[in-house]
């Protein structure tokens, strides 16, 4: 159609011209190297505990999905957790940004815990800034189902998954959460979510070691993990969205018995994997401690961290004191 071509050209020609400028604003639209600027992206965090995962079992272990997410960002293998380092202080340290001193939790059974005045980052997030949707799912009970109310991980956040692994069977189970992870994402729009995964722990609790099982746990939970993953990737608007993934485990374990609570460095040295935009701009990984992970949520978020809130924890993005 030369006619149709010809006219064409024509308009490119003259579109620019300030006679016609008002009539062809609209088709025109902006010029290359306008003064339009695109918008920046949506802010969104991903953190995923995996229960009692020792840094060099975790090293040994064929982990595709998390060794992505680590060679694309940030690691360390020098985090030191909660004391005394059972589920319960180390999960609450974690999620608030704050040690046991604060929170009050020195057990298993949430006793003396003070998640009023030390909520975790998702119950900050719902009483702070609650129009921002938020996600947990999860396979250890107790973290959001106790007898007397008020658990870390409370009824207020937008979509809460308590799964008992104990009930299922802990592989099964997390696959579920891990599940319902990806249809969230796909569903919804969340901006802050939590992920956890409890049968490495379970595993090594059951065999009474850091055996095959155990490990075979590990390479499982990494799948699940990869699974969500690729619902975050998938979502139609992630070219919008930075996304930062943290990954990261309550305590370490015994080799001779799978256990673990004490003051070892076995039980005591945790890891940090942490993936996104943001981390390009990180310090150098170095030596880091558990209330970090909720605290660097927080503030990849948006937040400004309130002295009033009395965090420990510091973001991993921040530069070295």
């Amino acid at each position: 159609m030369p006619w149709y071509n010809a006219a064409m050209n024509k308009i490119t020609a003259f579109a620019c011209l300030p006679v016609l400028a008002s009539l062809l604003l609209s088709a025109c639209g902006e010029p290359p190297g306008g003064d339009e600027e695109a918008l920046p992206a949506t802010p969104k965090v991903l953190v995923f505990g995996i229960d009692g995962v020792r840094p060099d079992v975790l090293a040994e272990v064929a982990t595709p999905n998390i060794d992505a997410l680590v060679q694309e960002g940030w690691y360390s293998a020098e985090v030191l957790t909660a004391t005394p380092s059972y589920s319960g202080p180390s999960w609450s340290s974690m999620l608030t940004g704050v040690w046991p001193d604060k929170h009050g939790v020195t057990n298993n059974d949430f006793t003396d815990r003070n998640y009023a005045q030390y909520p975790s980052f998702l119950a900050r997030i719902e009483a702070v800034r609650p129009e921002l949707g938020t996600f947990a799912g999860l396979t250890w009970l107790p973290l959001a189902v106790l007898d007397d109310g008020d658990p870390l991980l409370p009824a207020t956040i937008d979509a809460l998954v308590p799964l008992n692994g104990d009930d299922f069977g802990w592989g099964e189970a997390d696959d579920t959460v891990a599940a319902q992870a990806v249809e969230h994402l796909g569903a919804a729009d969340p901006d802050a979510l939590f992920v956890y995964f409890g049968n490495p722990d379970w595993t090594s609790h059951d065999i009474e070691s850091i055996g095959p099982e155990y490990r075979e746990a590990i390479a499982l939970a990494d799948s699940q993990l990869g699974m969500v993953m690729e619902a975050v990737r998938a979502r139609p608007s992630y070219g919008d969205e930075d996304w930062l993934i943290l990954v990261s485990t309550d305590h370490g374990r015994r080799a001779e018995d799978g256990g673990h609570g004490g003051d070892s460095p076995e039980e005591m040295t945790i890891f940090i994997a942490a993936s996104g935009p943001a981390t390009a701009d990180w310090p150098e990984p170095g030596p880091a401690q558990i209330v970090d992970v909720g605290v660097t949520a927080l503030d990849h978020l948006g937040f400004e961290i309130d002295p009033s809130w009395e965090l420990d924890g510091r973001p991993l993005g921040a530069p070295a004191l």
